[in-house]
């Protein structure tokens, strides 16, 4: 069985490993390889499956594999809309294609400047379209999500009452632009629910030196007192092989995990904003 711990203030508890939007899902025309992982997921027990409207079809991927046991697990989306209107109309794209009547989580996705708080959070700004629909039901818990600025995000999590965030968790970050230090601390005090991503730095990790097993990047993540992580697979082997390690997971001691930041930490800057 996967461990599940508690999702803030959300009073869910999820597996400590969610399926990402990202891999197989975020692509076109590929609904049987999609289809597979997503029904494998949840064979193998995952119950945190999360999607975003700027990932290709992955939404439409959940709503042919869901069906009927959709009310078994957290579905969670995002919409990149700034303004009321366009976040609107995402969310109802977002259900149509999820093929559900509500999410268990939408989340404002990749917030990055200064200009992105003052389009979301001013007047006729998406903030108003995630605070209406909570009230409405279509979703029952608000998410923020950002990789860029942990400065943006803090300013964020002061101008709403979110439930939850979305942050990179892996051992390149707290050399630069920590969220780990930054915005972890502030999540915490407001009982949010903290949710890890580019767990294995966008795929990179397997290429650094001396790395050939996902498990240590795996175990730093879970042991930073993060409720779960979302990770992308491309296949149905790559989900076994990262269920195998939720399952057999073991805390990380500080020792270890600062040894994996000083080995990693050479390499941080063109990990954490890698451009191929």
């Amino acid at each position: 069985m996967i461990p599940r711990r508690e999702l803030g203030k959300t009073g869910r508890r999820a597996t400590i490993l969610g399926l990402g939007g990202e891999g197989v899902l975020r692509t076109y025309g590929r609904e049987a390889e999609a289809r597979a992982l997503i029904e494998r997921a949840l064979d193998l027990g995952i119950t945190y499956l999360e999607s975003a409207r700027a990932y290709s079809g992955s939404e439409a991927y959940y709503g042919l594999a869901l069906g009927d046991r959709r009310e078994d697990i957290f579905l969670a989306s995002k919409s990149h809309a700034r303004d009321k209107a366009g976040a609107r109309a995402h969310l109802e794209t977002t259900l149509s294609n999820m093929r559900t009547d509500h999410l268990d989580l939408w989340q404002v996705h990749d917030v990055r400047t200064e200009g992105d708080l003052e389009e979301i959070f001013g007047p006729g700004g998406a903030i108003e379209a995630f605070d209406e629909a909570k009230e409405e039901g279509l979703t029952r818990f608000v998410g923020l999500t950002g990789h860029q600025d942990p400065a943006i995000l803090t300013k964020a999590m002061d101008l709403y009452e979110f439930d939850t965030i979305l942050i990179p968790v892996n051992p390149a970050e707290p050399r630069y632009r920590s969220f780990l230090e930054h915005v972890l601390p502030a999540a915490k005090e407001r009982k949010m629910g903290v949710i890890g991503m580019k767990v294995y730095l966008r795929g990179l990790a397997s290429r650094l030196p001396g790395y050939r097993s996902m498990e240590p990047f795996y175990r730093f993540a879970l042991s930073q007192g993060v409720s779960t992580v979302v990770i992308g697979c491309d296949d149905v082997a790559q989900l076994e092989e990262n269920v195998a390690l939720a399952e057999g997971f073991r805390p990380m001691t500080k020792a270890e995990a600062r040894a994996l930041i000083d080995e990693v930490g050479p390499y941080a800057r063109q990990l954490m904003y890698y451009k191929p």
